[in-house]
C-alpha cells in the first residue's frame, strides 16, 4: 500500500464526542479532510450542527449531528444506532467529550468530583462499549481517547488545581491501555491522544492563571494550535497505525520531557 493510502479515510465513517468545538472540532476537520464520513455528538447539538455542515459544505463529506450526553446509555446506543442506519459501520471512534473543575483538593465538592470522572470516565467506557459491539463484529475499528498530560503524573497547583480532571485523565489512560490488551483479538486499536495545552474554552482558566508557568516548561515555547492534533489524530485513525495500540501519544511540545 502506497504511504499516502495509509492516511486516506475515504469511506470510512468517525463518531467524534464533543465535536462541536475546542480539539474536537478540530480532530473532526482532520479526519473529514482526509475523507471521513463524521457522525458529531454533545450535549449542545447546536454547535455540533454548525461544524457538521461547515465540513460538509467544505470537504464534501457526509455528516450527522446528534445530541447525546455520554453518561446516559440511551443517549449512547441512539447515536451508534443513527450512525449505523446511516452509514452502515462505524470504523473510528474518537472519545472526546470532556469536563473539568478546578478547585483545591480540601475545597473539592464531592458532587463537582463525581461530574467529572462520569463524563471523562464513565462516558468514555459507555461510547466504547457500544461502539465495541459493532467493531468485534466487524473485526476492525479503531478507538481514539482523549486523556492529557495532565494524567501522566501529578501536576503543580500553580497552574493546574484540578485534582479530578487529572485523576479522570490517568483512568482513561490506563482504560486505553486495558481495552487494547482485550480487544486486540479483534483488530482494534486502541490508543490515546495526551494533548498540552491547547486555546480551548475548557482551558481558558488555566491559561489564564499559568499560561506563563506552563510557557517556561514547554521546550517549543507555544501553545498547541488549530492543527497541532490533527495529524496525530489522523495517524491514530488510519491503517498508518495498524500496528500500533494500546498507546499514549503526548502532543505537547515536548512539556512532559521538561518536567
Amino acid at each position: 500500500m502506497h504511504v499516502m493510502e495509509l492516511f486516506n479515510l475515504k469511506g470510512k465513517t468517525a463518531i467524534v464526542t464533543g465535536g462541536g468545538r475546542g480539539l474536537g472540532e478540530q480532530i473532526a476537520e482532520g479526519l473529514a479532510e482526509a475523507g471521513a464520513n463524521l457522525v458529531l455528538c454533545s450535549r449542545k447539538k447546536a454547535a455540533c450542527d454548525e461544524v457538521a455542515e461547515r465540513l460538509k459544505e467544505q470537504l464534501g463529506v457526509d455528516t450527522l449531528s446528534l445530541a447525546c450526553d455520554v453518561t446516559n446509555p440511551e443517549d449512547v446506543q441512539q447515536v451508534v444506532d443513527q450512525a449505523l442506519e446511516k452509514f452502515g459501520t462505524i470504523d473510528i471512534l474518537v472519545n472526546n467529550s470532556g469536563a473539568t473543575w478546578g478547585a483545591p483538593v480540601l475545597e473539592m465538592p464531592l458532587e463537582a468530583f463525581q461530574k467529572v470522572m462520569n463524563v471523562n470516565v464513565t462516558g468514555t467506557f459507555l461510547m466504547s462499549q457500544k461502539v465495541g459491539e459493532v467493531m468485534v463484529k466487524q473485526r476492525s475499528g479503531k478507538i481514539i481517547n482523549i486523556a492529557s498530560v495532565a494524567g501522566l503524573g501529578g501536576a503543580d497547583a500553580r497552574f493546574m488545581d484540578t485534582v479530578g480532571y487529572n485523576a479522570s485523565k490517568g483512568a482513561v489512560i490506563t482504560f486505553t491501555k486495558d481495552l487494547a490488551v482485550k480487544w486486540g483479538q479483534n483488530n482494534i486499536q486502541v490508543n490515546a491522544l495526551a494533548p498540552g495545552f491547547f486555546p480551548t474554552k475548557m482551558s481558558k482558566g488555566v491559561l489564564e492563571q499559568g499560561g506563563d508557568f506552563i510557557l517556561d516548561r514547554t521546550p517549543l515555547a507555544r501553545f498547541g494550535s488549530e492543527e497541532d492534533l490533527k495529524g496525530a489524530a489522523l495517524f491514530l485513525a488510519s491503517n498508518a497505525s495498524n500496528y500500533v495500540t494500546g498507546d499514549v501519544l503526548v502532543v505537547d511540545g515536548g512539556m512532559h520531557a521538561s518536567c
